[in-house]
């Protein structure tokens, strides 16, 4: 019978564990039995679906909010550590940006943030800024950049680790404000820097296109500062 279930779920479509929880359900009726296993499937495929999300995205490591110290986050007026859980900036395609010193815990939050997202079914792409632009730079000299940028129009969430730790080339940089540019107003971008916008021209160079990359960013935009000590020179075991 089990054999018998599997190949009729294969035919519908429908996951192989119809078939293994079959004989698990205990049910009053058969109106119950029918509630219970579908109500398992439905979950199975909400699980499914997170899991998806989150390997699609491209997170280096998975972190989340446990245990996560925001006591040396500075938040803006009117923006909390609820807003950041909740996520509602992405409903209303707001940005954050988080300025600080290496090691400060924004790429730890940008992905616990991007994780949260998943898991409420948004679409999340985590890049690192620099590998970003050289994706971007081989793909448009292999003539699949328009692809590859419909791909990120469909993103609810757009996170650029790192952003200016490394100077661009002219050609990167026009890339990299297309994507940007493209983002303005559609869909939440999160950027994690150490660099004041002040020194944002020491990386893309052209003075009107770094201004008018920094004026579609910080228009629905908020600034987390995270001004605290490295982490990881705190943890570091060099230290002992």
């Amino acid at each position: 019978m089990p054999e018998s279930i599997a190949e009729c779920c294969q035919y519908l479509k429908l996951s192989k564990n119809i078939a293994e929880n079959s004989n698990r359900i205990e049910a009053s009726s058969n109106e119950d039995f029918l509630l219970k296993i579908l109500n398992l499937e439905i979950e199975h495929r909400h699980k499914s679906r997170i899991n998806q999300l989150i390997k699609k995205a491209g997170f280096p490591t998975l972190k989340s909010f446990a245990g996560y110290d925001f006591s040396e986050v500075k938040f803006p007026v009117n923006f909390t550590e609820t807003d950041i859980r909740a996520g509602y900036f992405i409903e209303n395609k707001e940005n954050i940006i988080m300025y600080g010193n290496v090691g400060t815990g924004k790429t730890h939050l940008a992905t616990s943030i991007g994780i949260n997202a998943c898991k409420a079914g948004k679409n999340v792409g985590f890049f690192r800024t620099a590998g970003l632009v050289n994706q971007l730079s081989d793909l448009r000299k292999t003539g699949k950049l328009s692809l590859f940028l419909k791909k990120l129009g469909l993103l609810d969430l757009l996170i650029c680790d790192e952003w200016g730790y490394v100077p661009l080339e002219r050609e990167g940089c026009q890339l990299l404000f297309q994507v940007i540019s493209d983002a303005y107003e559609k869909r939440s971008v999160i950027l994690t820097t150490n660099l004041e916008f002040s020194k944002w021209i020491n990386v893309f160079y052209d003075e009107q296109m770094t201004a008018a990359m920094i004026d579609r960013l910080i228009h629905h935009s908020h600034l987390l500062i995270f001004d605290g000590q490295s982490h990881r020179m705190k943890n570091s075991i060099m230290r002992t």
